[in-house]
């Protein structure tokens, strides 16, 4: 037989079982489907968390106080043992660096905040003007914190919109005096700017200087500093001047932690891309499962065709036509349902991306390829052992369906 009327042969045998094999097909799809979704929203997470950094700045440095061996671990914002608190000295002290642009000192409290008989407790936070174009927020009316001397107190706040609405409703906020703490603040700008920033919600907090917010708290300390070098470039020898600069003004101790966003983006990405293959591996298994079954359903198929079999044994087809029969069956059913998947998967992942358009869905083309792979390999894998046994049956007991 030519290779044309294999697949012809093995074709109309498929058409003959049409509900079998369907739900083969159906189950070699789902597999496929599966590995491409999860690839894509592994890949959609990654792209996101990238997405967001970028929109924060390629070039930022966070000084953290604390080394990242002092304790075993990383700083973070809840573990303050440290050998020495950074202060709006050591912010202002960082400017000396020609590779730095921006500097914003950053303190972080909680208080309730007032007006007209309406209050809500939300993060306050401490910087100067600096932090609006480090952390590229937009004002939604008014301006941000206007420059000056970070160390001087200044009765200004800037709102998010959420609690800006909160408060005052349809009523006007700039020029309005608030009340944080025990402190009145004058309301200069909104910020419009959505979504999570220094682990805060920024529609949900409260900006002043610096110098108002560690007076509001009674402490001297910044939880970090923010940097901004002129350039991605710049990035090296600015990180080096900041630790220079704070080891000189710490008598010599090595106390805080320097960490480029690109090493948190890296980290960030590791992790994500992980998870991704995690998720792929995971839903593979259902391509074995797939598998399985295009190897048990094949076995039936050589069960119920016993005579047919033996026929074309008695015709002379030799053993490796036979085998390359059932073969070539086993693998439309994997093609099909392959290609079956892919489209659904692809279907989807477009389906998810249009429910939540903020997301960047897109499976990647190594999930596309790795599961087409996977699917044709388990099913002509499982595919060969029903063929070899068809292919060894004798003619004489085939033709007597033994």
């Amino acid at each position: 037989m030519r290779s044309p009327d294999v697949v012809a042969f093995a074709h109309r045998s498929l058409l003959g079982y049409r509900l079998r094999s369907a739900l083969t097909v159906l189950a070699m799809a789902i597999g496929v489907a599966s590995v491409v979704v999860l690839t894509s929203l592994g890949e959609a997470a990654r792209r996101y968390v990238a997405g967001q950094f970028a929109s924060l700045g390629t070039h930022l440095l966070i000084v953290l106080p604390g080394r990242a061996d002092t304790a075993g671990a990383a700083p973070s914002l809840l573990v303050g043992q440290t050998t020495r608190d950074l202060t709006v000295a050591d912010a202002v002290a960082l400017t000396r660096s020609p590779a730095v642009r921006r500097v914003a000192p950053i303190s972080v409290g909680s208080a309730l905040v007032a007006w007209g008989g309406r209050e809500r407790e939300v993060p306050v936070l401490g910087s100067t003007a600096e932090l609006q174009p480090v952390r590229l927020w937009e004002m939604a009316q008014g301006r941000f914190l206007p420059p000056g001397d970070p160390e001087r107190a200044n009765p200004v706040c800037v709102l998010g919109a959420q609690l800006r609405d909160e408060l005052f409703g349809s009523a006007p906020a700039l020029g309005r005096w608030v009340r944080i703490g025990e402190h009145r603040f004058r309301v200069v700008g909104v910020l419009s700017s959505s979504g999570r920033s220094l682990g805060l919600d920024v529609g949900d907090i409260a900006v002043i200087p610096v110098a108002s917010a560690q007076a509001l708290f009674n402490t001297p300390s910044l939880i970090r500093i923010l940097v901004e070098a002129r350039n991605r470039g710049a990035l090296p020898r600015a990180a080096a001047t900041v630790r220079s600069i704070l080891k000189e003004r710490h008598q010599g101790s090595e106390d805080v932690t320097v960490v480029t966003q690109d090493a948190v983006l890296a980290t960030f990405d590791r992790i994500l891309r992980a998870l991704t293959l995690t998720v792929a591996g995971i839903a593979a298994i259902s391509l074995v499962v797939a598998g399985i079954l295009v190897m048990n359903v094949m076995l039936v198929v050589v069960s119920q065709r016993t005579a047919e079999i033996g026929l074309l044994k008695a015709l002379g087809a030799p053993g490796s036509q036979i085998l390359a029969l059932f073969v070539t069956e086993a693998t439309l059913v994997s093609v099909l349902g392959a290609l079956l998947g892919l489209a659904l998967g692809h279907g989807g992942s477009r389906l998810i991306g249009h429910l939540y358009p903020a997301i960047p869905m897109g499976p990647p083309w190594w999930a596309s390829a790795a599961a087409l792979g996977v699917a044709l390999a388990t099913g002509l894998g499982f595919g060969v052992l029903p063929a070899r046994r068809a292919a060894r049956l004798d003619p004489v007991a085939a033709l007597a369906r033994h």
